[in-house]
């Protein structure tokens, strides 16, 4: 069974990751959305309110929700995944998840396979759907139906 990770803070889970999601299910058998913990970030969302709005977008799929807070490559070897799904939506993006890449190859060896992002979803960030929702704006196109709403 070909299992990839996909991993990512998702505060909180947008269109755009449902979409690389259901992309990478296209490509895998299973896929592990891993929600990563950081104890000194402080998360606009809370840990269970963000695992439950994912189950709701893939009730009937072959995806697992888990939570994690070591080194993502350690998180891989621990539970055998060879692949780590990212999308990327720009080069900076790009850039960015390229330099982990690298790193989790040589050091969990560990691939990488990035996804462009889809056009219609390519502007949206977690950070921008935070923005909209402290100010009182609509992220009904940001966020899937089933996803938080705050």
């Amino acid at each position: 069974m070909k299992i990839a990770l996909f991993p990512g803070s998702f505060d909180p889970f947008t269109k755009g990751h449902e979409e690389i999601v259901n992309r990478a299910l296209s490509i895998f058998d299973r896929v592990v959305v891993a929600i990563g913990v950081h104890h000194e970030k402080q998360s606009y969302f809370p840990i269970e309110e963000r695992i439950k709005a994912i189950e709701n977008c893939f009730q009937g799929k072959n995806v697992k929700i888990i939570q994690y807070d070591k080194l993502t490559g350690e998180l891989c070897q621990e539970m055998g995944i060879q692949f780590i799904v990212r999308g990327v939506r720009n080069s900076t993006d790009y850039e960015y998840e390229r330099s982990i890449a690298i790193t989790n190859q040589q050091l969990f060896g560990v691939e990488t396979l990035f996804l462009m992002s889809d056009p219609q979803f390519s502007h949206i960030s977690s950070t921008i759907v935070r923005d909209l929702i402290k100010h009182g704006g609509d992220i009904s196109s940001m966020v899937p139906n089933s996803s938080l709403k705050k």
